[in-house]
Formats: structure tokens, C-alpha cells, sequence
């Protein structure tokens, strides 16, 4: 992977989702409009943290957020969910 141009500000990091699940564990192919939402996704890059607070999370780490956690944007046509390090809710 190419290093990444952009830096998130303060507490905040950036994840890239990891695809929502197309197939149920019978063998149900799932229509994209009835696929849930991803929640957990790979860290692509922090922020510096706040004064007294320093970044716990590294970029590479695989992370699980709320469902409705974060900011959804586009960057170079690839989607990615913005978020305080408070909303991640735990690393693998």
C-alpha cells in the first residue's frame, strides 16, 4: 500500500469498512439492499491525539465501531468512515 496523503486532526482516525457480508452461513446470497451496514473495519491513519491524551490505536489495527459511528467519505473513490478514537469499541 502506497502511503497515504492525508492526516486526521487531534483524536480522530480514519478506517476503511471491511465489505458487508454477501452470503448468510447456509448459503443465502444477501441483495445489497438488505446487506447491514459494516462495523468493523483497518485502521488506514490517526490523528496526533489530544494534549494529555495520546493515540492508543495504530494504523494497520482491525477495529469495531458503533453502527451509526463516524462520518462516511470518499477519498480517490474509495469509502471511508471518520470517527473519534472514543467511538471504536474495541481492536482485535
Amino acid at each position: 500500500m502506497s502511503e497515504f496523503k492525508y492526516r486526521p486532526l487531534k483524536d480522530r482516525v480514519l478506517v476503511e469498512p471491511h465489505k458487508a457480508e454477501v452470503k448468510t452461513a447456509s448459503g443465502i446470497i444477501i441483495p445489497d439492499s438488505a446487506q447491514e451496514k459494516p462495523q468493523k473495519g483497518t485502521v488506514i491513519a490517526v490523528g496526533e491525539g489530544k494534549k494529555d491524551e495520546p493515540m492508543s490505536l495504530k494504523k494497520g489495527d482491525i477495529v469495531m465501531y458503533g453502527k451509526y459511528s463516524g462520518t462516511e467519505i470518499k477519498i480517490d473513490g474509495k469509502e471511508y468512515v471518520i470517527m473519534r478514537e472514543d467511538d471504536i469499541l474495541l481492536v482485535e
